[in-house]
């Protein structure tokens, strides 16, 4: 049987872009014992796999160059040599930019076991997968919303910034999303069930982004669930009360390598704020509490989620690429069969 697989063949100098990528084709090999192989239905694409690209200092290792590149998968076991595993079985995994991979079974934390029953396969990549898992960590551990308070949410319209706000509805708190566009605004309000959304295209300097947050909340800001940074964190602490907390979730303006500063970080003593980034995979056992309920909001249509899907595994880099970009709409994910 063959395998496709996308390498990472340079690191980016400046943006990613499709050449920093290559797509290959390998035999796949015989199981040994404890194995199992795994067919990809599909690949999540998400912004931490450009710092991934580089080699500068950050929480995880740099990606290796001509190995392929990592990425959260979800698919079915179509053959296993491992006794907690039956062919047809359904799995979520990291299992990388490819159309199959050989997973050692007996590997704590490298594949789990899902139920399709009520949730969709491609679910357990984004609401009911990490990116739902980050919003919620974000948001309940960190930003400790009160009912009655109110949270922005940057970037908004994605597949961790959508659950942040709902999650916050559903603590009883004011949700303000701060997202791209019109058409991106609209979803935020009309489908996922925001208070408000400001638009941060139709606001291009610090002064008139601030004045749209303040209008959209006029109570002033108690939590920021931060993914841009940038003019977009500045003009949200600007309106931040005393005692606010910031869950520091991504960076996106700065992925490329230029630094993003904070303009006024005397709001952080003047307004007593609290900002805490955070990896969710170093909190592993928050997942259990955050997956139960993430499954059962998803369930029974209480946590809404979009997704856009490109087609076949060659799309990922343009795919990949356009995320950085902001032209997806949800999570972005690339179907594989």
């Amino acid at each position: 049987m063959k395998n496709q697989q996308i390498l990472l063949a340079s690191r980016p100098e400046g943006e990613a872009t499709a050449d920093n990528f290559r797509l290959v084709e390998s035999e796949l090999p015989a199981l040994a014992d404890g194995q199992l192989l795994v067919r990809h239905h599909y690949l999540s694409l998400d912004p931490y796999m450009r710092g991934r690209m580089s080699t500068a200092k950050s929480y995880a290792q740099p990606q290796p160059l001509d190995q392929v590149m990592v990425g959260g998968t979800v698919g079915e076991v179509v053959e296993s040599r491992h006794p907690g595993y039956a062919a047809g079985d359904k799995v979520v995994g990291m299992g990388g930019w490819q159309n199959y991979a050989v997973v050692d079974g007996s590997q704590a934390g490298m594949l789990r076991k899902v139920d399709t029953t009520h949730v969709p396969l491609a679910a357990y990549l984004g609401a009911v997968g990490m990116p739902g898992v980050t919003a919620w960590y974000g948001l309940v551990r960190i930003i400790e919303p009160q009912a009655g308070q109110t949270v922005v949410v940057s970037a908004a319209s994605g597949a961790v910034g959508g659950a942040v706000g709902q999650l916050a509805k559903v603590r009883g708190c004011r949700a303000v999303g701060i997202a791209g566009g019109a058409d991106k605004c609209r979803y935020v309000v009309d489908e996922l069930g925001f208070d408000a959304c400001v638009d941060y295209k139709q606001h291009r300097d610090l002064a008139s982004l601030a004045a749209a947050v303040k209008d959209a909340a006029p109570n002033g800001v108690d939590g920021v669930f931060e993914n841009v940074g940038g003019l977009v964190l500045d003009a949200a602490m600007d309106n931040m009360n005393a005692f606010g907390r910031i869950a520091l979730c991504g960076m996106i303006a700065g992925y490329d390598g230029q630094p993003v500063p904070i303009s006024n970080p005397s709001l952080l003593l003047r307004s007593r704020l609290k900002i805490q980034g955070f990896i969710v995979s170093e909190h592993m056992q928050d997942w259990p509490a955050a997956l139960k309920e993430l499954g059962t909001l998803v369930a029974t249509g209480k946590l809404k989620y979009r997704e856009t899907v490109a087609q076949g595994l060659a799309a990922a880099p343009e795919a990949f690429i356009g995320l950085l970009k902001g032209r997806n709409f949800g999570k972005q994910l690339v179907k594989l069969i």
